[in-house]
């Protein structure tokens, strides 16, 4: 088990991040909710905050790219003593972090950064050999360990808003990468798909591919770097709400041409357009937000960072997984479930203070316990066969 667990890049990534949301959340709650107290010195609020996204949402995507730039450039797959190194040092990581009111600063947060910087040193060699499209994804990675970089900085010299500054540009760099992978795949799955639902006779007819307009993929990629522009240089301003609203419409108007209603039947494929649908919904409430607007706009980081983030983690782990172990693109009932937990942990979160009656902490645990569920599922269904040989005998 332990070699097949690190034969592929994808294999031990993902089962990290889904340990990782299934402990962390509940663990948030417990430290919130009822004053437990972990071996950091960090605030609570920034350790939840930073293991989410340089500890859950650093190691998918690590898993992802470990996964995609072999087949991307042809290379050789990563297995064996890199990978087993490379999960190494996150597991390294969190403990140190967990524990860092007993070891310098300078130890942990070299650490920490040191996984992302270790996962761009395995895949940069093929994509720079390769001159491939995906390149400039090494500034994705290098702008993560920069924003962890500074985070760390930061909570080392007590200064809450840099490392809050700081957090928000990782999501919006995370944000960005899903613009520019999820236009890439959720139309192309989708024509897939739709494709095989004709030739078997479940739906009708369907085109050799969906209407794409050439213009919309680059003004959907431009308009979330503005996003990242200007809540790095001009945060919470007005200028930050007119961009987050503008990404908003052009990335609505981009799902538009993606048919998404007609994927109803394999949740596979809605769970990429559900999504990606709460990109335009978190940048317009954030839009709402920054120009003051309704109570029901406050937590649009979570529609970005739960509906958005950890929705297509789970979307692209299930596929991704099925699909490099050899396995049918066609989810289990009970990852069909995870999928309605998750969502449901987003709506929770983000609107449940608008039901009447229903109190901040009750939010709180509902959107927690769907989220650990949602999860737990995925773990259940997905560990074995991570760990688990290829089924059609192939290596990997």
């Amino acid at each position: 088990m332990q070699s097949r667990l690190f034969a592929s890049g994808f294999r031990a990534s993902f089962l990290a991040a889904a340990v990782a949301a299934t402990v962390l959340v509940p663990l948030w709650v417990l430290i919130w909710g009822f004053g437990w107290s972990l071996g950091t010195s960090w605030p609570p609020t920034m350790w939840h905050a930073h293991e989410m996204l340089f500890g859950f949402i650093a190691a998918a995507i690590a898993g992802f790219l470990l996964t995609a730039v072999p087949s991307w450039t042809g290379s050789r797959g990563f297995g064996g003593p890199p990978v087993m190194i490379v999960s190494g040092i996150w597991v390294a990581a969190r403990v140190l972090i967990a524990t860092s009111a007993h070891w310098p600063a300078l130890l942990v947060a070299i650490v920490d950064v040191g996984f992302l910087v270790a996962v761009g040193a395995l895949v940069a060699p093929a994509l720079l050999r390769s001159k491939n499209r995906n390149t400039p994804l090494l500034l994705v990675l290098a702008l993560l360990a920069t924003c962890n970089g500074v985070t760390h900085w930061a909570i080392a010299h007590f200064d809450a808003d840099m490392a809050r500054h700081a957090i928000l540009t990782g999501i919006n760099v995370s944000l960005l990468l899903v613009t520019v992978i999820g236009g890439r795949i959720i139309p192309a799955f989708t024509a897939n798909a739709l494709r095989s639902a004709a030739a078997s006779g479940q739906s009708g007819p369907a085109p050799a591919g969906l209407l794409t307009l050439p213009f919309m993929t680059p003004a959907a990629i431009l308009s979330v770097v503005a996003v990242v522009f200007t809540d790095i240089f001009w945060p919470g301003s007005h200028l930050a709400a007119i961009a987050a609203g503008v990404a908003a419409v052009i990335n609505a108007v981009r799902m538009l041409q993606w048919r998404s209603l007609a994927t109803w039947r394999q949740p596979i494929v809605w769970i990429l357009h559900l999504a990606y649908l709460w990109l335009p919904v978190g940048l317009a409430l954030k839009c709402l937000a920054f120009f003051s607007g309704p109570a029901i706009s406050a937590f649009w980081l979570h529609s970005l960072t739960i509906g958005v983030l950890a929705t297509m983690i789970m979307a692209v782990m299930t596929r991704a997984s099925l699909g490099h172990t050899g396995r049918a693109l066609v989810v289990d009932p009970v990852i069909a479930l995870g999928y309605g937990l998750l969502l449901m942990a987003a709506l929770v979160r983000v609107f449940g203070l608008s039901v009447p009656g229903l109190p901040y902490p009750f939010v709180i645990v509902i959107s927690a316990s769907c989220w650990t569920a949602a999860f737990a599922l995925f773990l259940a269904i997905y560990a074995p066969i991570l760990w688990s040989p290829r089924a059609d005998g192939k290596p990997g």
